[in-house]
């Protein structure tokens, strides 16, 4: 019966969400594409260009009109959207938020279900929210990861660039087409943004919003000191290279040191987890007090927040920044 009376609710939202949609998207759209026509055109008079031509440039958080206002009123969907556009995925940020959504609620039905406990319910419909979240900042940490340990590549590029006469653009260009991924990516965008009519120097910020990287900041602040001061941008280009291989060297040696912690945390989150699902097996009659008793699932609520504090304090520890 809650199965049903859950599937009838999703059914009536959802047609009334495409109700809306049909009522005022059209219209909607049509508004804003008037707005930004009417924004050229006045920054071809002479107004405000900045201000005005900034419509052009910002990116809608949903296709439905009706949820691009409202997330456009939350301050925290810019940076959903600056964690969509780091990590590399096509998506917008609505998109994100209705798969949080359906996640959430298929995890509270399913566990209501099995379990029949509404605290635990409750828990795992919050987990089931933050997995689309979660995979995203998991495929954006590999994407950094991937740009970390290619950089240096792109760097020893860009110097002999120059170093054989090129201009800086032209490496930027050079490196953009020989380059792998996310590495020609993000110096294709920054290429194409200063051959655009965008200054160098916004170019490459820009770079440092999209790749929160050290070395990226390194690395533009390194050219924008050059660019102000002057001195040998090969030799600055390729020392930093240095640096950046000497730092991973350093990494590499910090993990051997702190294996054993690593192994020790992991077995220390995974231990309680595993003892459960083992007395689960072995003696379920034992187990099963934590589920019947009314206090059961305070305790398991309890024991899994203090499991997560405690993973995060290991994490903390053992993992060591350089």
């Amino acid at each position: 019966m809650a199965l049903l009376i859950a599937l009838i609710t999703f059914i009536v939202a959802a047609t009334i969400v495409l109700v809306l949609w049909l009522l005022f998207g059209a219209s909607t759209h049509q508004e804003m594409v008037r707005d930004r026509i009417e924004a050229v055109r006045k920054a071809e008079r002479g107004g405000d260009a900045t201000a005005d031509l900034q419509l052009l440039r910002d990116e809608m958080l949903s296709t439905v009109p009706l949820l691009n206002r409202l997330m456009s009123r939350l301050s925290w969907s810019n940076r959903l959207q600056k964690l969509i556009l780091q990590s590399g995925i096509a998506v917008k940020p609505g998109k994100i938020l209705l798969y949080s959504a359906v996640s959430a609620v298929a995890s509270y039905l399913v566990v209501d279900r099995l379990s029949r406990q509404f605290l635990i319910a409750i828990l795992s419909a919050l987990a089931g929210a933050a997995i689309p979240i979660t995979v995203v900042a998991i495929v954006r940490a590999r994407r950094l990861r991937r740009f970390e340990q290619r950089f240096p590549e792109a760097l020893d590029l860009l110097g002999r660039a120059v170093r054989a006469g090129h201009a800086f653009t032209t490496g930027l260009e050079m490196v953009s087409k020989e380059s792998p991924e996310p590495v020609s990516e993000e110096f294709r965008t920054a290429f194409e943004e200063q051959n655009f009519g965008l200054p160098l120097r916004d170019a490459l910020l820009n770079m440092t919003d999209r790749i929160p990287l050290f070395d990226v900041r390194f690395f533009v602040t390194a050219l924008l000191i050059q660019k102000e001061t002057g001195g040998n941008l090969a030799e600055i280009l390729d020392e930093l290279a240095r640096l950046i291989r000497e730092r991973f060297r350093i990494h590499r040696e910090v993990g051997i040191k702190t294996a054993q912690g690593r192994l020790t945390a992991m077995i220390l989150i995974g231990l309680p987890i595993g003892m459960l699902f083992l007395m689960k097996a072995l003696n379920p009659g034992y187990v099963q007090v934590l589920f019947d008793d009314p206090i059961g699932p305070k305790l398991l609520a309890g024991a899994a927040v203090m499991q997560v504090v405690g993973s995060a304090i290991i994490w903390k520890i053992v993992h060591i920044e350089i």
